[in-house]
């Protein structure tokens, strides 16, 4: 491979396995222009030799993207929106290798990578406290990096079970005209978790460990008079827990069990912010040592880009 730099600040690169660049581009150059829009930059190519075009801070990051890629693309990966933005990640964060950094969560399907410098930190929580609390809008992470770090302490055989809780509190929803008993009325507002475990297992794996109680479906107030052992637990949606609700969950904590409080305090469904559990926590565990705290923002935001523009919006103008 090689490249050129002209005073214009473009780089040039030449590719040298013309075999895998639908792969790497994408298909209708898909991959190339989510480069173009992460790094803003513009790229142009004609057959194995590409152009690039922006600052020179920008250019050469794209360069050490698509050479990483290339790579990858070499070894038999797929190369998709997940390992681009995994890899300008590693590349902003300054991560050069693997071992210079003990963070990655590996699952059965990937390995996982903070994708921001909170995310980041959110991280070392998991591997350094017992409870972790992660407040923060839809869209950055905190509940997906939960999941994340819960099913690489299953792999691994840190934890026996996995438990996922959630308080019996909906937007806009009425829980007693939904079919079944309480589990299955909160199973659907438990979707995001389960999207998270499919992305992360075989989907028969998934199953296997439902059916089986290693992954638990617990709605909080099934959590009363337990003790949990050798357990990694989740309580998403928090801020919807009353202060009773939120000081018995955490008072569940047993042997080698780990416990994430995952909510976002601006979306509180209870008649009374004043009553929500997880505003009381913070204000009295935040001087506890081995209890962490991290508060993602709107910068953090992995979804789709327009989903941090969405939350600016509503930021600005609250009511």
């Amino acid at each position: 491979m090689s490249d050129i730099v002209n005073k214009n600040e473009n780089l040039e690169l030449e590719l040298d396995d013309n075999t895998i660049l639908s792969n790497l581009f994408g298909v209708n150059d898909r991959n190339l222009s989510l480069i173009e829009q992460i790094n803003q930059v513009k790229i142009q190519y004609r057959g194995n030799k590409i152009k690039i075009s922006g600052n020179k801070k920008s250019i050469f990051e794209t360069k050490k993207t698509i050479l990483n890629l290339f790579k990858e693309a070499q070894n038999g990966a797929e190369i998709d929106e997940d390992r681009i933005r995994d890899n300008k990640s590693l590349i902003s964060m300054n991560i050069k290798t693997d071992k210079q950094m003990d963070l990655f969560i590996q699952t059965k399907k990937r390995k996982i990578i903070p994708r921001t410098e909170i995310q980041n930190k959110y991280l070392q929580l998991l591997n350094t406290k017992n409870i972790t609390f992660a407040i923060g809008p839809a869209g950055t992470g905190k509940t997906y990096l939960a999941v994340a770090k819960a099913v690489s302490a299953l792999q691994d055989g840190k934890v026996n079970k996995i438990i996922l809780s959630r308080p019996a509190v909906e937007a806009g929803e009425k829980l007693g005209f939904l079919p079944g008993d309480l589990k299955e009325k909160v199973d659907p507002f438990l979707r995001p978790i389960y999207d998270a475990l499919y992305s992360m297992l075989p989907y028969e794996q998934v199953e296997k460990k439902l059916l089986n109680n290693t992954i638990e479906i617990a709605p909080i107030a099934f959590m009363r008079g337990r003790t949990l052992e050798d357990c990694f637990i989740i309580l998403d949606e928090a801020q919807n827990t009353t202060k009773t609700q939120m000081k018995m969950f955490l008072t569940r904590l047993g042997k080698n069990s780990q416990m994430v409080v995952v909510g976002d305090i601006t979306q509180i469904d209870l008649v009374s912010e004043k009553d929500s559990g997880l505003k009381d926590a913070l204000k009295k565990l935040n001087k506890v040592n081995d209890i962490g705290f991290i508060e993602l923002s709107e910068k953090d935001v992995v979804r789709h880009d327009l989903v941090k523009k969405i939350i600016n919006a509503y930021e600005k103008h609250k009511s």
